[in-house]
């Protein structure tokens, strides 16, 4: 399985509730149209510091390079004061119940000692993903005494019957000369209703680097395999070209044991460009006979996000997939 890059999609409008950003975006088929929810950075600032806000932007489902609308503003109000998301909301998955829109998201809070914590939410839309509002006032997911760290990325499936969610969760804090970091990687959960979680707490994937990071993880089932596609980087000096997030890759048999190759993982940084030093936040969308990835370039999505199509028995041109492979050093 390879992606076929078919371009950017979508920078962020000059909106005051807009201003930057276009991160996590997490598509969701919504008639003859793709709802791509997304987490953007408006103008305004809380104590000089930024805060990210849900809205979403509507593709045409026929062709998911174009825009067709730009909502005209949050879909989702910041958490009331001391919450979970007082300061910041990131979309990660929608998913249809029913009649209803289930958005997982990560809400995050600042903090002293380090620059903030995050934990999963959820929110609920009647209007089909126009507006939501909160199950509850606080998070879905959060501390436990096994994992006392953040969560986040919460990338959720129903296969057989059974609710599951890939998350990240935060190992521990460390220091970058003088500036805390998180340190993360994918966990994995199950579920009977999509609300109660059953967690071990322990990491799912393989590493290729010390203290490494993994982020925006999106699974599907195909030719009797579980496949995972994410994001990783290293843990410390990850803000450049060198080292900023690239395509992970691994497949499972039975969701517990994954073999990891990111050579296969069909998607790189490109030559130059929008996404020419990061490529991250992956999220797919299996919609008929096409299968769209849409994730994040430059800056963790501050260039804005893009769109590559599933494309299996072909040998694509390095330029459609990028071809700037990293060291593992």
């Amino acid at each position: 399985m390879r992606w076929r890059k078919l371009g950017r999609v979508f920078v962020p409008d000059p909106r005051s509730w807009m201003h930057s950003y276009a991160q996590t975006p997490t598509p969701l088929a919504v008639g003859d149209r793709i709802r791509v929810f997304l987490g953007c950075r408006p103008r305004a600032r809380v104590e000089g510091l930024p805060v990210a806000r849900v809205a979403f932007v509507d593709l045409d489902r026929s062709k998911p390079t174009r825009v067709v609308d730009v909502h005209d503003g949050p879909v989702l109000n910041l958490g009331e004061t001391g919450s979970f998301d007082e300061f910041g909301q990131h979309p990660i998955t929608a998913m249809w119940r029913g009649g209803e829109v289930w958005l997982y998201y990560v809400g995050w809070t600042r903090m002293v000692s380090v620059p903030f914590n995050r934990a999963i939410g959820l929110a609920i839309s009647t209007d089909g993903g126009r507006s939501f509002r909160r199950y509850g006032r606080g998070p879905i997911m959060g501390p436990t005494p096994r994992e006392p760290f953040l969560h986040q990325g919460p990338a959720v499936r129903r296969f057989e019957d059974r609710w599951h969610m890939w998350y990240l969760g935060g190992l521990r804090w460390v220091s970058d000369g003088g500036r805390p970091e998180a340190i993360y990687q994918v966990m994995h959960a199950t579920s009977d209703d999509g609300i109660a979680w059953r967690r071990e707490g322990v990491p799912i994937l393989p590493t290729v680097f010390a203290d490494e990071c993994q982020a925006g993880q999106a699974v599907i089932h195909r030719g009797g395999l579980y496949h995972i596609w994410f994001s990783y980087r290293p843990g410390l000096d990850f803000r450049n070209a060198a080292r900023g997030y690239r395509m992970g890759y691994a497949c499972s048999a039975d969701l517990a044991t994954w073999s990891r190759d990111d050579a296969q993982a069909g998607l790189d940084v490109s030559a130059a460009g929008w996404d020419s030093e990061m490529v991250g936040y992956p999220n797919i969308l299996e919609d008929g006979a096409h299968t769209w990835l849409f994730y994040c370039g430059n800056y963790f999505g501050r260039d804005g996000f893009g769109v590559a199509e599933m494309v299996e028995g072909e040998d694509p041109s390095p330029g459609t997939l990028g071809g700037m492979k990293r060291q593992v050093t």
